[in-house]
């Protein structure tokens, strides 16, 4: 099943809701968001980079490591009451209209 940004959002939202901690603070959130890029970062860099795994490390996939971001991602909106859909819309309108020049499209070569 096929789920929207806000569906998305608030699952998370009704999972932290179960916790008396709620969420964490915006800075701890974005400390965590680090965390968890340095996470993918290091498998990306494993599956594609010059870095092999060392034999006690255990493998983990990268879908599995942006899904950690996404949720972090979603976790701090949520905290803030930002609609993550919505700012969506926002950087795809940016893209579209400032920087639709930029880059050289397919069949202009």
């Amino acid at each position: 099943m096929d789920k929207t940004m806000k569906e998305m959002q608030k699952e998370v939202d009704d999972y932290i809701g179960q916790f008396k901690e709620g969420y964490f603070s915006p800075l701890a959130m974005v400390a965590r968001l680090t965390e968890e890029l340095g996470e993918l970062a290091r498998e990306v860099n494993h599956h594609y980079g010059e870095k092999p795994k060392k034999a006690t490390e255990e493998e983990k996939a990268i879908a599995e490591e942006l899904g950690d971001v996404q949720f972090v991602i979603m976790c701090l909106a949520n905290s803030l009451n930002i609609d993550l859909q919505a700012a969506h819309e926002q950087v795809m309108e940016k893209f579209n209209t400032r920087d639709k020049d930029r880059w050289t499209r397919k069949g202009e070569e």
